[in-house]
């Protein structure tokens, strides 16, 4: 049917095929895109640009992060050993003592500890060595008579110590020992170099501790300069804890040590008692490794069923450590959970090794303790449930008198009433 515009003139009805025009008109984002001579937005080369300079940033910002790793590192155990003498440096400071000069008397007197200790432990290793040495032959023919006793051989110790001399074995071991002589020489001056610049920035950070102090606050406003204060002292607190806790362990466990190889008679007993003592809790998850092989060793020249003595005695006194002597310590001294501890040793040796563990439980009883001001605690109800019991009156029955209630219904209850049969109700 033919319909007519304002013109009065005649208009076709379209079919509904030819109602969707599909001819791009001019102007449009289809015609603009067909364009050949079109032009980009201006923002696009600016995106671009700055896309490519956030990846080069983060490019160069995780190289230059990896790259100082360990200068990092170094800077956080100085900041806690710095942290760990701040008590003795302050109290000498009270005194009247220059603070610069009271760190330098810590330092020096912790020194002076470390070299008398290394100078006693490097004597005995010495002598014992040299024993060892001379007492070869003798623990080679004990050996030597203990099997042929046993086996019923006939080895002698001349052909065992030719065999040893003409081994590959033996060979090939001094070869990588002399090519790795330069390897160990740059990790002991490596060693050394990282010792220097620990004890230079723990220096640092403990004779101008109340500068470094003045210089963070000196840029936050005064209700943050509060909490900043409020967290290191709480710092200072719980690493001296943690470091008292430690120290006491230590104690103990020489004089346990102490007391057992004095018993068996093993010579150097108080040195070898201190060293478990201070190797076992100052140097984690490799420390009691350490501190138990060498009595071994040294037990092991007096008589080797000493050695065996010995390590028994250290795998139930560390268990005995691990969990009732550590935990009790460490929850009265830094007032942390043993499983929030444990579980901090293991997550702090997951992210920096060695020294995460160390550091670990102070860091996370300083952060427990700066927390625990921000949240809100309320008063808990009288409750039985609270303690562990249940409340009586509201749990019904329990599970003896739901098992009698059971057992009678399925002995007593007749059986339900069968419907009538089909014939009956036919």
């Amino acid at each position: 049917m033919a319909s007519t515009d304002e013109d009065g003139r005649t208009v076709q009805d379209a079919s509904p095929v030819d109602t969707v025009d599909t001819t791009p008109r001019a102007g449009s984002p289809a015609a603009g895109a067909a364009a050949p001579g079109a032009r980009m937005p201006r923002w696009l080369p600016r995106a671009m640009v700055l896309a490519l300079a956030l990846v080069a940033a983060f490019q160069l910002g995780s190289w230059a992060f990896h790259q100082l790793t360990g200068l990092l590192i170094n800077i956080l155990i100085a900041f806690f050993l710095a942290l760990a003498i701040e008590p003795a440096v302050s109290w000498m400071a009270s005194r009247g003592m220059r603070r610069g000069f009271a760190t330098f008397l810590v330092f020096l007197g912790l020194a002076i500890a470390v070299a008398g200790f290394i100078t006693l432990l490097g004597s005995m290793l010495a002598g014992q060595i040299i024993k060892i040495v001379e007492d070869f032959p003798d623990y080679l023919d004990s050996v030597i008579n203990w099997v042929n006793h046993s086996f019923h051989t006939e080895l002698k110790r001349v052909d065992v110590q030719e065999g040893l001399l003409h081994s590959d074995w033996l060979r090939k071991y001094a070869q990588n020992s002399a090519a790795g002589a330069l390897d160990v020489s740059g990790q002991v001056l490596g060693g050394l170099f990282q010792l220097l610049t620990i004890t230079l920035f723990a220096f640092y950070f403990a004779a101008d501790g109340p500068r470094l102090r003045r210089t963070l606050c000196s840029v936050l406003p005064p209700a943050r300069q509060a909490e900043v204060l409020r967290a290191w002292e709480i710092a200072v607190d719980k690493t001296g804890g943690y470091l008292y806790s430690r120290g006491v362990m230590a104690l103990i466990s020489g004089i346990a040590h102490y007391i057992l190889l004095e018993a068996l008679g093993v010579p150097y007993a108080p040195v070898l008692g201190v060293w478990v003592g201070l190797v076992s809790q100052f140097i984690p998850t490799i420390g009691t490794y350490l501190a138990g092989a060498l009595p071994m060793l040294i037990a092991f020249t007096v008589n080797p069923l000493y050695a065996v003595w010995v390590l028994v005695f250290v795998v139930i006194y560390q268990q005995f450590e691990n969990y009732m002597l550590q935990p009790k310590l460490t929850s009265k001294s830094v007032d942390i959970h043993p499983a929030v501890a444990f579980g901090s040793v293991i997550a702090g040796t997951a992210l920096l090794g060695a020294v995460g563990a160390l550091i670990a439980i102070p860091a996370v009883a300083t952060l427990q303790a700066f927390l625990s001001a921000y949240v809100k605690r309320y008063d808990v109800t009288d409750d039985p449930r609270v303690h562990g019991q249940r409340r009586r009156g509201t749990g019904g029955p329990g599970l003896r008198t739901r098992a009698r209630r059971l057992t009678q219904r399925l002995i007593w209850q007749r059986p339900a009433e069968q419907p009538e049969s089909e014939g009956g109700s036919a």
